[in-house]
């Protein structure tokens, strides 16, 4: 995330009581950043601090049965996604970027559409076009005369490797985004160099393109495992045994606290070894160019087989990561009858979720970002990075870690209450919704975080100095000054923490209240019972509202190159 460099002037004279009391403002405003920063890494001191405490009859139980398959599994679920996810974002970005072939106007933007379909949902639609009654296996049989499932040999969606698979077509619009952004920034003078020197096209994208673009994709490919680890809903719909799946195992099958928290450790501690993995292998290298000269990108018209070759490959990620998904979807929910009115409370319950939770996490993080302009340093960096580390923890993590310390107060205070006053203040925290909003902003305000800070960045520190000239305090600055420029990118911010709120369902699981259900917990729940087509209705209704986001970021993307976009089509 780019940080804001210009810092406000410094006034020689001596100074007056009117700044003496602006640079208390100031330093409360670093103060309440800090204050921010720690109260969200509340889920990770948690589990720092169950690790150090001694392991039950039931973590080595678990370690001398089924441990070494949670490791396996996960670690297998990693190379499948995160080969794929590069494999087809890179390849499909330098495509639609570097080249013109039929249907590259659609598909440039098309690529994304998968990020609005949910793992979970894309599991949902998989297992109901490839299971034995599907429609794939029934054509197979009607052709070719088999009768029951001896006579042939049919690749069983709901294995480690098929979880893998749909966490790839779901996840690889990560290093699609990031790749194609970074292939927008190339100089031309680069590209034409390399082919100076002999290279075609395949050598300049092997050679050029993918080492200037190798922080962009080597972040989206660590976002993506990231995901990948953080996953629930697809390894248990599967019946694969990850990590996550024994959290939740431990967590409400063995009632063991303790256990859960030092399994969501060692998960945390894999996160963590993926970031410093990724720091360490970039060390001190900075990728750049040395020209500032930017150019539209020519984008040659590709001819004979090539042409046709790269339409399939840049349209087969679409088709099966969203088009194929969705249409199942329709099908299942007209055969079972899409009645959007039966799922109204749920629809309500996740609409105030995500509502609160994005405005919560918008004001947060103009207080964080804001803080860090007006009086950049050390403090406000550490505040800036703490208060983005929730996005690298997985959302069963981050339940384990804030129902622990939330339980304890809400019993304790209870329990003061009623040998004091003979009241009882119930469940304040862990029964309503206050706990689980806490856990999203933990798990999201790092996207609105981004967003503000990128808005800041394009403000002018002139337009601070002009502020405080005409008698504006920092209040009064972001009021009149900054809120009216950042409008967008406020919007922005909020509209993708609320998406991202809808589908997110480890967190919610653990943490929902008695009898409160979302749209993302309804169709886990009927998915779990086999009722497909019953699951089919609020998952739809998930994707159609992913689909907004997923359009903002194309049409951003698009316009990402300095010096005029991509050229003309």
């Amino acid at each position: 995330m780019s940080q804001l460099t210009d810092t406000l002037g410094i006034d020689a004279t001596p100074p007056r009581p009117a700044a003496i009391r602006r640079s208390r403002r100031l330093g409360l405003l670093t103060l309440l950043a800090l204050l921010v920063a720690l109260l969200l890494s509340i889920p990770v001191l948690t589990i720092a601090w169950n690790v150090v405490q001694p392991s039950s009859d039931v973590m080595a139980h678990l370690a001398s049965t089924v441990l070494p398959r949670y490791l396996v599994n996960t670690l297998i679920l990693v190379a499948v996604v995160g080969s794929g996810v590069m494999l087809i974002g890179v390849g499909t970005a330098w495509l639609v970027t570097m080249y013109s072939f039929p249907g590259r106007c659609i598909l440039q933007w098309a690529l994304i559409l998968p990020l609005a379909v949910p793992a979970y949902v894309m599991a949902y639609a998989y297992t109901d076009f490839l299971q034995f009654s599907g429609p794939v296996q029934s054509g197979l049989r009607d052709l070719f005369g088999w009768q029951t499932p001896r006579d042939y040999w049919f690749p069983n969606i709901r294995s480690v490797e098929g979880a893998g698979i749909m966490l790839m077509l779901v996840l690889y619009p990560y290093v699609y985004l990031l790749s194609r952004a970074a292939f927008l920034q190339q100089s031309v003078c680069a590209l034409e160099v390399s082919r100076t020197l002999g290279c075609n096209g395949w050598s300049t994208f092997l050679r050029v393109g993918v080492p200037l673009a190798r922080p962009a994709i080597v972040a989206g490919t660590v976002l993506a495992l990231m995901e990948t680890l953080a996953d629930y809903g697809t390894v248990q719909y599967f019946g694969v045994q990850t990590f996550t799946t024994g959290i939740y195992r431990a967590w409400f099958s063995l009632y063991d606290h303790t256990t859960a928290a030092q399994l969501s450790a060692m998960l945390l501690g894999i996160v963590l070894l993926f970031l410093l993995l990724e720091r360490w292998n970039r060390g001190a290298q900075r990728y750049h160019h040395t020209s500032v000269r930017y150019r539209h990108l020519p984008q040659p018209r590709l001819g004979g087989t090539a042409r046709w070759l790269s339409t399939l490959i840049c349209a087969l990620p679409v088709v099966l990561g969203f088009l194929l998904p969705a249409a199942v979807l329709v099908s299942m929910g007209l055969d079972n009858g899409i009645d959007v009115g039966r799922f109204l409370p749920q629809a309500f319950n996740t609409f105030i979720l995500g509502a609160v939770t994005a405005v919560l996490a918008v004001g947060f993080a103009i207080l964080v970002a804001y803080g860090a302009r007006l009086q950049p340093g050390p403090l406000t960096t550490f505040a800036s990075r703490v208060a983005s580390l929730g996005y690298a923890v997985p959302g069963s993590v981050i339940g384990v870690g804030i129902l622990i310390p939330f339980a304890w107060f809400d019993n304790s205070l209870d329990a003061w209450l009623r040998d004091s006053l003979g009241i009882s203040s119930g469940l304040l925290l862990t029964g309503g919704i206050a706990a689980l909003v806490f856990a999203y902003l933990v798990r999201f305000l790092a996207v609105s975080l981004q967003a503000v800070e990128a808005g800041l960045a394009k403000v002018r520190g002139s337009m601070d100095d002009a502020a405080r000239t005409l008698g504006r305090g920092p209040s009064g600055t972001l009021v009149a000054v900054h809120a009216p420029l950042l409008w967008s990118s406020l919007l922005t911010a909020g509209l993708l923490v609320f998406v991202d709120v809808m589908k997110e369902l480890p967190a919610t699981l653990i943490m929902r209240p008695f009898d409160f259900d979302t749209l993302a917990v309804q169709a886990h729940n009927y998915a779990a019972d086999e009722r497909l087509g019953a699951a089919a209705t609020p998952a739809l209704m998930i994707v159609a509202v992913g689909l907004i986001p997923v359009l903002l970021l194309s049409r951003a993307i698009a316009q990402a190159r300095p010096g005029g976009g991509e050229g003309p089509d």
